[in-house]
């Protein structure tokens, strides 16, 4: 090759290998992040309990619709901003630009990640502020106006506090956790949980990589597909899940029965994403020949062809080339062509020997389109996901109150929290170590670093890489529902601690009704009594 093109041979100098030193700045990530997550975990636990205690029973499925909204609005901004930083180089500022030959639609690209950190790591400090505002105490819902209520309530809470700080917090940890163990409704639901957040989580954190690999999107593309299509219907499906429970006071057999039924619809529909399918690009020397014909994926093909064999071309470079004949190849060189014009992302090939055309045979950087029927089904496949993801968040708040009425109110902290910590433990670690190696397990291409280490995949099969993305979830999700109908077995037998809440709130008006006359009394009594007489009868 003449030297137009210039191609990057990989060193296999050890002295060179040696004199780099490995960064450690991937334990300041690790540390921020644990600090991170000790600062966010209690507010959902803690903040859905207090919103289960402290709201109307009728109002409080609308209220936890709300905060778990939010909770969703968060990733969709940043999900937006992440897609806008994979769209920056990493380097920007300290490189030109315009010398760089890829794009983001290249799997060797690299976005500034660690913007996003900077952003998110100054809006944190700014929400962190009005928490220091909050107050101790906040009357329960519907008695603001009764101040001899609220002032029982308050020393009530105080004599509790008082109770807890003598007696230790293990004293009650211990029967609390026993109670809960032999809460099966409880436990199943937990059960249901971690397979489902295995499922989800998968699908979740490679979504991108499936719409890079399956539909040739770039990764910012793919990031901010998945932000607009999926999680502004599962904001709406949290607020009308919400006040579906609170215009038709939804009891807690019911909401079971409205979350199985729509989580089984949600499944069956899933399925059709199986034939939203495209075509593995085609490379030449790893699946398809310089013929153009397609080869068996997992027997070694001869990168090398009568046309390139003189060219002394390096076999373990990735810096592909899509020629004008529809075929991708591993580098320039290997598509044997002699001469480039132009300079950057804009550099074009000619005189390229294997490339097989009529006219004059040419390649530009970067892989060949997948084509216009690819994009039509990954329009589909967007539709379907956004469907999707509205079904399952309308069934996520009913099931959510089943979680919080079949444990006792007492317990309802605990009780949360241990959920929380199951999924992140058993489904939000795990998952995405095991679902990576799977992944990887399809990869017909991978880069190599400068001293011959290996690197990324570069390419997948995409055919399995669909059906392990997609079937695996499926497998998990399809056996959450044996535990979800043995809960609709004990419903129909057994009564809930929190039942009556969800039933109505006649019972809860008619003890706060209660509660209020006898005050009244205390208080009438209070005028003709001294101070000592008063304090004893309170």
């Amino acid at each position: 090759m003449e030297n137009g093109t210039q191609i990057l041979r990989p060193t296999q100098d050890p002295s060179e290998c040696t004199k780099e030193v490995k960064s450690l700045m991937w334990v300041y990530v690790l540390v921020g992040n644990i600090v991170r997550g000790m600062g966010e975990t209690p507010i959902m636990p803690l903040g859905i309990s207090y919103i289960e205690d402290f709201a109307k029973s009728e109002n409080s499925p609308l209220y936890i619709g709300f905060v778990e909204t939010g909770a969703i609005i968060g990733p969709l901004i940043g999900l937006l901003l992440a897609s806008f930083c994979a769209n920056v180089y990493v380097d920007t500022g300290s490189v030109n630009t315009d010398d760089l030959t890829i794009t983001p639609i290249d799997t060797r690209w690299v976005g500034a990640w660690w913007f996003g950190f900077l952003i998110c790591a100054g809006v944190n400090v700014l929400t962190a502020i009005p928490f220091f505002f909050l107050p101790k105490t906040l009357p329960k819902e519907g008695q603001e106006d009764n101040a001899d209520i609220i002032k029982n309530e308050n020393e009530e809470k105080q004599r509790e506090e008082f109770k807890k700080e003598k007696n230790g917090i293990t004293k009650d940890f211990l029967p609390f956790m026993k109670s809960l163990s032999c809460n099966p409704v409880y436990m199943l639901f937990i059960l249901i949980s971690v397979i489902q957040f295995n499922a989800f989580v998968n699908m979740i954190s490679f979504m991108p990589k499936y719409l890079e690999q399956q539909y040739g999107k770039s990764s910012s593309d793919a990031i901010f597909l998945m932000g607009v299509y999926n999680l502004p219907p599962i904001c709406i499906g949290y607020i009308v899940g919400g006040l579906i429970m609170k215009k038709f006071k939804i009891t807690v057999k019911q909401a079971a029965h409205i979350g199985c039924w729509l989580s089984l619809l949600d499944y069956l529909l899933y399925f059709l994403s199986f034939l939203m399918t495209c075509e593995n690009s085609s490379v030449v020397g790893i699946n398809t020949s310089y013929e153009g014909i397609q080869k068996d994926l997992y027997v070694q093909n001869n990168i090398f062809a009568n046309c390139n064999v003189d060219c002394n071309c390096p076999t373990k470079i990735w810096d592909p080339v899509c020629g004008n004949n529809g075929l991708s190849y591993l580098s320039a060189c290997l598509a044997g062509c002699e001469t480039s014009i132009g300079a950057g992302i804009n550099m074009v090939f000619q005189n390229c020997s294997c490339i097989q055309t009529s006219g004059n045979s040419s390649a530009v950087l970067g892989l060949c389109d997948k084509g216009p029927d690819c994009y039509t089904m990954l329009q589909y496949f967007l539709i379907l996901s956004a469907t999707s993801s509205f079904i399952y968040s309308l069934a996520a708040i009913p099931g959510y109150m089943v979680l919080l009425r079949c444990i006792k109110s007492e317990e309802k902290s605990l009780g949360v929290g241990l959920h929380t910590f199951c999924t992140r433990v058993f489904a939000g670690i795990p998952a995405p170590i095991y679902f990576g190696v799977l992944m990887d397990s399809t990869c017909l291409h991978w880069g190599t670093l400068k001293c011959g280490e290996s690197g990324a995949c570069r390419v997948y099969d995409s055919a399995t890489f669909r059906y392990i993305y997609l079937g695996l979830p499926a497998a998990l999700r399809g056996s959450s529902f044996i535990p979800g109908l043995i809960i609709l077995i004990l419903l129909r037998k057994c009564h809930l601690p929190g039942e009556n809440a969800s039933s109505g709130t006649e019972l809860i008006e008619t003890k706060v009704k209660g509660k209020e006359n006898e005050c009244k009394d205390i208080y009438q009594k209070s005028m003709i009594l001294n101070d000592d007489e008063l304090k004893t009868k309170l």
